[in-house]
């Protein structure tokens, strides 16, 4: 099965409602679709979200560089697989998304072609995972309000987002767990929000009040690892690298380091199934559990976070709630919801198919 063409096209998806980090503020967002087509039957399918604050990709930039890949991958064949994917991470400097974009295509293609689903081809089982749901940076009172909407819904996991203003952090992050209650582990998402003392007051000040909190994600600058091991050395909180972890390079310093208690893995961030793989075999080495989340994206990108997520033991977290802000699926199936739970499709592949052809 050889590669004969890569198509691509965009998709607008207005958010149901304002999605707000430390870093930016989101109402719609713009998803790439990509098309590999083969010289049979089969159609691979994948996507990538612009996240210029964290991958540094624009629409136009993730556009022009699948472009770039398919005049590099044009010919190659399928059963080849290590090289594709060698000249997919080669062809290229940066441009994860992009990358991850056409890795995801080329997985779907691969599970096709043995007529299972993605996460039984990477090794999985089957499995309902439970997702956190994510409540956007603002006034306390709108965070609680928020919060106690998620736990109705039957959410047992809220990523609290603060960063910025360490004081008032706290007094979100104490609003929050008085309005949700006591059994609620909230997972704080600083975005790269504070400096590494910073973060240190604001854990010891939340250990202090005895909040329930699951972990801490990403409390200071991307590049920081040193800041990072300052922050767990410092804090009995699990400190988890999110931005800091792009590629099994950056996972295998972190742990090295002993920078962190764990590490989020994004498809976005790493440029797919592929490196990601690589990712949680260094953690999964080291002993550091996973989680893995998503940037804005479709069910089409996520669902492809989900059948690698299942077929790794050392994920231990699922932050796969990004479809639940978007207010349509550009695709037909895909992973589905019932409260917290994601239940995986069973159908081959990543189990999506384009609305129209």
């Amino acid at each position: 099965m050889k590669i004969s063409d890569i198509q691509i096209e965009t998709v607008n998806i207005p958010l149901v409602t304002p999605f707000k980090t430390a870093l930016r503020t989101v109402t719609k967002i713009e998803n790439v679709m990509v098309k590999v087509k083969t010289d049979s039957s089969l159609i691979g399918y994948g996507g990538a979200a612009p996240t210029a604050a964290i991958t540094g990709e624009t629409l136009a930039s993730i556009i022009g560089a699948v472009e770039h890949i398919r005049d590099h991958l044009a010919g190659m064949t399928l059963e080849d697989t290590e090289l594709v994917f060698q000249r997919l991470n080669s062809c290229l400097v940066g441009n994860t998304s992009a990358k991850a974009a056409v890795d995801m295509a080329i997985y779907d293609l691969l599970a096709k072609e043995r007529d299972v689903p993605l996460y039984r081809l990477l090794g999985g089982k089957a499995h309902v995972i439970e997702t956190d749901k994510t409540v956007s940076i603002d006034t306390p009172e709108k965070m609680i309000a928020e919060s106690k909407e998620n736990i109705k819904k039957g959410f047992r996991f809220l990523k609290v987002k603060v960063g910025g203003d360490p004081e008032l952090d706290v007094l979100r992050l104490q609003a929050v767990q008085d309005a949700v209650g006591p059994e609620i582990k909230i997972r704080i998402d600083a975005n790269q929000g504070w400096s590494a003392k910073e973060a240190v007051l604001v854990g010891k000040e939340l250990e202090a009040r005895k909040l329930n909190i699951e972990l801490m994600e990403q409390p200071v600058a991307a590049r920081d690892f040193s800041g990072l091991r300052y922050v767990r050395d410092h804090l009995s909180i699990p400190v988890f690298a999110d931005e800091s972890v792009f590629s099994p390079q950056d996972a295998l310093e972190l742990v090295t380091m002993k920078a962190v208690d764990g590490m989020n893995i994004k498809l976005m961030k790493c440029g797919g199934s592929y490196n990601a793989l690589k990712i949680a075999a260094i953690a999964e080495t080291a002993g550091v559990p996973c989680m893995v989340g998503s940037m804005m994206e479709s069910h089409l990108s996520v669902s492809a976070a989900a059948h690698f997520a299942v077929s790794r033991a050392i994920v231990k977290h699922f932050d796969l709630d990004a479809p639940l802000f978007c207010s349509l699926n550009p695709v037909a199936g895909g992973i589905s919801y019932q409260g917290a739970n994601v239940q995986l499709p069973e159908t081959s592949g990543l189990g999506v198919e384009p609305l129209r052809q």
